[in-house]
Protein backbone atom coordinates (compact mmCIF):
# COMPACT_ATOMS: atom_id res chain seq x y z
CA UNK A 1 0.00 0.00 0.00
CA UNK A 2 1.41 3.34 -0.60
CA UNK A 3 -0.44 6.90 0.47
CA UNK A 4 0.31 9.71 -0.77
CA UNK A 5 -0.91 13.15 1.25
CA UNK A 6 -0.72 15.92 -0.35
CA UNK A 7 -1.40 19.13 2.64
CA UNK A 8 -1.27 22.21 0.07
CA UNK A 9 -4.14 20.97 -2.34
CA UNK A 10 -5.36 19.15 0.95
CA UNK A 11 -5.95 15.71 -1.29
CA UNK A 12 -4.80 11.74 -0.59
CA UNK A 13 -4.65 9.39 -2.82
CA UNK A 14 -4.14 6.06 -1.36
CA UNK A 15 -3.01 2.64 -4.07
CA UNK A 16 -3.43 -0.73 -2.66
CA UNK A 17 -3.34 -4.05 -5.42
CA UNK A 18 -3.68 -1.88 -8.21
CA UNK A 19 -6.62 0.26 -6.90
CA UNK A 20 -5.98 3.94 -6.22
CA UNK A 21 -8.28 5.92 -4.48
CA UNK A 22 -8.53 9.58 -4.22
CA UNK A 23 -10.07 11.80 -1.67
CA UNK A 24 -9.88 15.17 0.05
CA UNK A 25 -7.79 15.08 3.21
CA UNK A 26 -10.12 16.53 5.80
CA UNK A 27 -12.43 13.77 5.43
CA UNK A 28 -14.15 10.72 7.75
CA UNK A 29 -12.81 8.42 4.61
CA UNK A 30 -8.97 10.14 4.98
CA UNK A 31 -9.13 9.66 8.84
CA UNK A 32 -9.86 6.39 8.76
CA UNK A 33 -7.09 5.32 6.44
CA UNK A 34 -4.41 7.56 8.53
CA UNK A 35 -6.11 6.33 11.55
CA UNK A 36 -5.32 2.69 10.49
CA UNK A 37 -1.76 3.55 9.84
CA UNK A 38 -1.34 5.34 12.94
CA UNK A 39 -2.88 2.45 15.14
CA UNK A 40 -0.59 0.01 13.31
CA UNK A 41 2.64 2.00 13.22
CA UNK A 42 2.08 2.78 16.83
CA UNK A 43 1.86 -0.58 17.95
CA UNK A 44 4.84 -1.42 16.93
CA UNK A 45 6.25 1.50 18.88
CA UNK A 46 4.45 -0.07 21.55
CA UNK A 47 2.56 3.22 22.21
CA UNK A 48 0.14 1.62 24.83
CA UNK A 49 2.91 0.84 27.06
CA UNK A 50 3.17 4.79 27.90
CA UNK A 51 -0.09 5.26 29.77
CA UNK A 52 -0.91 4.39 33.91
CA UNK A 53 -3.89 4.35 36.14
CA UNK A 54 -3.85 5.38 39.43
CA UNK A 55 -0.33 4.58 39.68
CA UNK A 56 -0.50 1.07 37.98
CA UNK A 57 0.46 0.53 33.73
CA UNK A 58 -2.44 -0.08 31.97
CA UNK A 59 -1.54 -1.04 28.46
CA UNK A 60 -4.79 -0.61 26.58
CA UNK A 61 -5.21 2.35 23.38
CA UNK A 62 -6.69 5.49 25.41
CA UNK A 63 -10.29 5.49 22.89
CA UNK A 64 -10.98 1.95 24.22
CA UNK A 65 -10.38 2.99 28.09
CA UNK A 66 -12.61 5.56 27.38
CA UNK A 67 -15.34 3.58 25.13
CA UNK A 68 -15.15 1.09 28.01
CA UNK A 69 -16.04 3.37 30.69
CA UNK A 70 -18.77 5.01 28.63
CA UNK A 71 -20.28 1.17 28.71
CA UNK A 72 -19.40 0.72 32.47
CA UNK A 73 -20.94 3.87 33.84
CA UNK A 74 -23.98 3.46 31.84
CA UNK A 75 -24.07 -0.29 33.10
CA UNK A 76 -23.06 0.21 36.47
CA UNK A 77 -22.46 -4.17 37.05
CA UNK A 78 -22.63 -6.13 40.16
CA UNK A 79 -19.18 -7.56 38.77
CA UNK A 80 -16.65 -7.12 35.94
CA UNK A 81 -14.57 -9.85 34.85
CA UNK A 82 -11.55 -9.41 33.01
CA UNK A 83 -9.54 -12.47 31.96
CA UNK A 84 -5.34 -11.08 32.03
CA UNK A 85 -4.17 -9.16 34.66
CA UNK A 86 -0.55 -7.46 33.69
CA UNK A 87 0.21 -4.74 36.01
CA UNK A 88 -3.11 -4.40 37.23
CA UNK A 89 -4.04 -1.34 35.52
CA UNK A 90 -7.22 -2.28 33.57
CA UNK A 91 -8.20 -3.71 37.01
CA UNK A 92 -7.30 -0.96 39.09
CA UNK A 93 -9.17 0.93 36.17
CA UNK A 94 -12.56 -1.10 36.46
CA UNK A 95 -12.07 -0.53 40.42
CA UNK A 96 -11.95 2.76 40.04
CA UNK A 97 -15.23 2.99 38.30
CA UNK A 98 -17.29 0.73 40.64
CA UNK A 99 -16.05 2.91 43.77
CA UNK A 100 -17.37 6.34 42.03
CA UNK A 101 -20.72 4.34 41.34
CA UNK A 102 -21.19 2.76 44.35
CA UNK A 103 -21.62 -0.33 43.57
CA UNK A 104 -19.73 -3.64 41.55
CA UNK A 105 -16.48 -5.62 42.39
CA UNK A 106 -13.57 -6.98 39.77
CA UNK A 107 -12.31 -10.38 39.55
CA UNK A 108 -9.11 -10.76 37.44
CA UNK A 109 -7.52 -14.03 36.36
CA UNK A 110 -4.81 -15.01 34.87
CA UNK A 111 -2.23 -17.79 34.44
CA UNK A 112 0.21 -15.84 36.26
CA UNK A 113 -0.25 -12.93 38.62
CA UNK A 114 3.70 -11.72 38.99
CA UNK A 115 4.60 -11.51 43.07
CA UNK A 116 5.19 -7.58 42.25
CA UNK A 117 2.17 -7.02 40.71
CA UNK A 118 0.05 -8.77 43.12
CA UNK A 119 1.40 -6.63 45.87
CA UNK A 120 1.53 -3.70 44.40
CA UNK A 121 -2.49 -4.51 43.20
CA UNK A 122 -3.07 -5.70 47.06
CA UNK A 123 -1.87 -2.64 48.68
CA UNK A 124 -3.96 -0.06 46.51
CA UNK A 125 -6.35 1.77 47.57
CA UNK A 126 -8.91 0.12 45.71
CA UNK A 127 -8.14 -3.29 46.65
CA UNK A 128 -11.17 -3.50 48.61
CA UNK A 129 -12.96 -4.29 45.33
CA UNK A 130 -10.81 -6.37 43.18
CA UNK A 131 -10.12 -10.24 43.75
CA UNK A 132 -7.34 -12.20 41.99
CA UNK A 133 -7.53 -15.79 40.91
CA UNK A 134 -4.13 -16.98 39.37
CA UNK A 135 -4.99 -20.03 37.14
CA UNK A 136 -5.75 -20.29 33.06
CA UNK A 137 -8.88 -18.42 32.22
CA UNK A 138 -9.77 -21.48 31.19
CA UNK A 139 -9.35 -24.06 33.76
CA UNK A 140 -12.58 -25.48 34.72
CA UNK A 141 -11.39 -24.67 38.40
CA UNK A 142 -11.28 -20.79 37.59
CA UNK A 143 -14.29 -20.81 35.47
CA UNK A 144 -16.53 -22.22 38.50
CA UNK A 145 -14.87 -19.38 41.11
CA UNK A 146 -15.28 -16.83 38.60
CA UNK A 147 -19.51 -18.80 38.15
CA UNK A 148 -19.53 -18.78 41.74
CA UNK A 149 -19.05 -14.84 42.01
CA UNK A 150 -21.69 -13.86 39.34
CA UNK A 151 -24.30 -16.04 40.79
CA UNK A 152 -26.85 -13.30 41.61
CA UNK A 153 -25.19 -10.39 40.29
CA UNK A 154 -27.84 -8.66 38.35
CA UNK A 155 -25.57 -7.05 35.87
CA UNK A 156 -21.81 -9.15 34.46
CA UNK A 157 -19.34 -7.33 31.82
CA UNK A 158 -16.88 -9.39 30.61
CA UNK A 159 -13.73 -8.20 28.94
CA UNK A 160 -11.71 -11.10 27.40
CA UNK A 161 -7.54 -9.94 27.46
CA UNK A 162 -5.33 -12.87 28.22
CA UNK A 163 -4.14 -14.60 25.45
CA UNK A 164 -5.69 -13.64 22.20
CA UNK A 165 -5.23 -16.89 19.71
CA UNK A 166 -8.62 -17.38 18.04
CA UNK A 167 -8.77 -20.80 19.76
CA UNK A 168 -8.24 -19.68 23.07
CA UNK A 169 -10.28 -16.96 22.99
CA UNK A 170 -13.54 -18.97 21.58
CA UNK A 171 -12.70 -21.63 24.55
CA UNK A 172 -13.20 -18.46 26.59
CA UNK A 173 -16.07 -17.48 24.74
CA UNK A 174 -17.45 -20.38 25.66
CA UNK A 175 -16.94 -20.08 29.13
CA UNK A 176 -17.91 -17.19 30.31
CA UNK A 177 -20.69 -16.02 27.55
CA UNK A 178 -23.16 -17.68 30.30
CA UNK A 179 -22.40 -15.75 32.86
CA UNK A 180 -22.85 -12.55 30.97
CA UNK A 181 -26.46 -11.03 31.52
CA UNK A 182 -28.33 -9.57 29.03
CA UNK A 183 -27.98 -6.26 27.39
CA UNK A 184 -24.34 -6.85 28.65
CA UNK A 185 -21.60 -7.87 26.97
CA UNK A 186 -18.07 -9.76 26.82
CA UNK A 187 -15.63 -7.69 24.96
CA UNK A 188 -13.01 -9.93 22.78
CA UNK A 189 -9.88 -7.37 23.09
CA UNK A 190 -7.54 -6.72 21.00
CA UNK A 191 -8.40 -8.53 17.17
CA UNK A 192 -6.25 -5.94 16.20
CA UNK A 193 -3.82 -8.07 15.79
CA UNK A 194 -6.07 -9.20 12.39
CA UNK A 195 -4.33 -5.73 10.86
CA UNK A 196 -0.89 -6.28 12.66
CA UNK A 197 0.13 -9.67 10.57
CA UNK A 198 2.32 -7.70 7.96
CA UNK A 199 3.87 -5.00 10.89
CA UNK A 200 7.30 -5.33 12.36
CA UNK A 201 7.16 -7.67 15.55
CA UNK A 202 3.66 -9.36 13.87
CA UNK A 203 3.14 -12.80 12.81
CA UNK A 204 1.73 -13.73 9.45
CA UNK A 205 -0.74 -16.38 11.51
CA UNK A 206 -1.79 -13.29 13.13
CA UNK A 207 -4.02 -12.67 9.37
CA UNK A 208 -6.32 -15.43 10.63
CA UNK A 209 -5.27 -16.40 14.02
CA UNK A 210 -7.16 -13.58 16.49
CA UNK A 211 -9.73 -12.24 19.17
CA UNK A 212 -12.49 -11.07 16.39
CA UNK A 213 -12.46 -14.24 14.23
CA UNK A 214 -13.12 -16.08 17.20
CA UNK A 215 -15.97 -13.27 17.98
CA UNK A 216 -17.44 -13.99 14.73
CA UNK A 217 -17.58 -17.51 14.95
CA UNK A 218 -19.31 -17.46 18.71
CA UNK A 219 -21.94 -15.48 17.26
CA UNK A 220 -22.88 -17.49 14.56
CA UNK A 221 -23.28 -20.54 17.08
CA UNK A 222 -24.92 -18.54 19.43
CA UNK A 223 -27.63 -16.37 18.24
CA UNK A 224 -28.60 -14.89 21.58
CA UNK A 225 -25.23 -12.75 20.90
CA UNK A 226 -24.93 -10.48 18.18
CA UNK A 227 -21.16 -7.91 17.58
CA UNK A 228 -22.58 -5.00 18.63
CA UNK A 229 -21.02 -1.90 20.14
CA UNK A 230 -22.22 0.42 22.82
CA UNK A 231 -24.50 2.88 22.04
CA UNK A 232 -22.26 6.52 21.75
CA UNK A 233 -23.84 8.80 24.46
CA UNK A 234 -21.90 11.80 23.01
CA UNK A 235 -21.21 12.30 19.90
CA UNK A 236 -20.82 15.50 17.51
CA UNK A 237 -18.08 13.96 15.45
CA UNK A 238 -18.20 13.84 12.12
CA UNK A 239 -16.55 10.33 12.11
CA UNK A 240 -18.57 6.93 12.95
CA UNK A 241 -16.13 4.96 12.98
CA UNK A 242 -13.59 4.00 15.68
CA UNK A 243 -9.65 4.30 16.49
CA UNK A 244 -9.48 1.04 18.52
CA UNK A 245 -7.71 -1.87 18.98
CA UNK A 246 -10.86 -4.26 19.50
CA UNK A 247 -12.39 -4.06 16.25
CA UNK A 248 -15.44 -6.41 16.29
CA UNK A 249 -14.83 -7.65 19.75
CA UNK A 250 -17.98 -5.81 22.01
CA UNK A 251 -20.22 -8.62 21.81
CA UNK A 252 -23.64 -7.74 23.52
CA UNK A 253 -26.01 -10.60 25.25
CA UNK A 254 -29.61 -9.66 23.61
Amino acid sequence: MRILIDTDLHRMKVEDDGMTREMSLYTPEAFSELSRQWVRVGWAQRYSYGFTWLGRPIIQLPEDVLRVQEAIWALKPDLIVETGVAHGGSLIYYASLCELAGRGRVIGADIEIRPHNRQAIEAHPLAHRIQLIEGSSTDESVVKQVRAAAEGASCVLVLLDSNHSKAHVRAELEAYAPMVTRGSYIVATDGIALDLHDVPGGKPDWAWDHATAAAREFVDAHPEFVIEPPPRVFDESNFDGTVTYWPGGWIRRR
